[in-house]
């Protein structure tokens, strides 16, 4: 931890990024509603404590050193997390909580966003904050209230809640089959096998599955999420392995069809966890409650 005179006030840094921004102290100074010597005089602080200059003059021009152009950088995200902080806390009421919930982004997108539906009617006083996660270690580092993920349902001081599991099929857009039906499910890899980042093998066991190998099953476009696949699959580039659950309403739609008529079982399956200690918090058990009951509900 740094010691109190190595700690910048706030006032110090927001005079120097609005001198940055306009290289002007007299533009800064209005912006900011002080005066030119007091703006002056907090960036002659911040130069003190740093060490290092962070502006020069050239032919009567403000410019920022190459040491002021690092540290506008570093001090542009602190400005903008503070105000992001303010904003966050501004936006709820006195009796309102904040339940942080951690998702894949796919899953979140196509599965969990329909399930909430209703949620801010039953719950007025449980703020949902919904951030992307590809695995859970949000919850892990207590930096969420309950974290979905895809696994084996066991995570270190959690509690899991097993939602489904899920079946792989092979999908791509209809302009991408040949006219001549195929005989052969190797012949996929003719046709580009689109790989998801997150299931290196799942090629190579969807395979495997029927009996059969190819020497392409890790070959092939890489994506991140399977948002990314089912995009890729609709533009035609190739053939995507996906969950069955996240790409019916395409199925249905027409914009992409099963390439080949198997689907293959994951051994993992998706899980809502929470924190052992968080069994009993209210915010907590009526979010548990709210999605076990819309799993019963399809």
């Amino acid at each position: 931890m740094l010691s109190k005179r190595h700690l910048p006030s706030m006032t110090a840094l927001q005079c120097f990024e609005a001198v940055a921004r306009h290289l002007s102290f007299t533009r800064a100074s209005e912006e900011l509603s002080l005066t030119q010597s007091a703006v002056s005089k907090q960036v002659a602080q911040l130069e003190e404590m740093l060490q290092h200059l962070l502006f020069r003059r050239v032919r009567r021009r403000l410019q920022l050193t190459p040491a002021g152009e690092l540290y506008l950088a570093e001090v542009r995200k602190i400005l903008t997390q503070v105000e992001m902080s303010t904003h966050y806390l501004l936006s709820y009421g006195g009796e309102t909580e904040v339940l942080r919930v951690a998702t894949p982004p796919t899953f979140g997108a196509r599965w969990l966003i329909p399930r909430l539906n209703g949620w801010r009617h039953r719950h007025p006083n449980i703020h949902l904050d919904l951030r992307q996660e590809l695995e859970p270690g949000d919850l892990l580092q207590s930096r969420c209230d309950i974290a979905f993920f895809f696994g084996t349902g066991t995570l270190p001081g959690a509690e899991c809640v097993h939602l489904f599991g899920e079946q792989m099929v092979p999908v791509c857009s209809p302009a991408v089959l040949p006219a001549t039906p195929l005989h052969d499910p190797t012949q996929l890899a003719e046709l580009v096998l689109l790989q998801n980042a997150t299931r290196p093998e799942a090629w190579h066991e969807w395979f495997q599955s029927l009996g059969k190998r190819s020497e392409h099953s890790y070959h092939g476009p890489r994506f991140d999420t399977f948002y990314m696949c089912i995009r890729a699959a609709q533009a035609g580039c190739g053939v995507a392995l996906l969950p069955r659950f996240l790409v019916e309403e395409e199925l249905a739609e027409g914009k992409l069809v099963i390439a080949w008529e198997h689907g293959l079982a994951s051994r993992s399956g998706y899980y809502l966890a929470y924190s052992e200690h968080a069994a009993a918090v209210p915010k907590v058990r009526a979010f548990v409650e709210w999605i076990e009951a819309s799993l019963d509900a399809t």
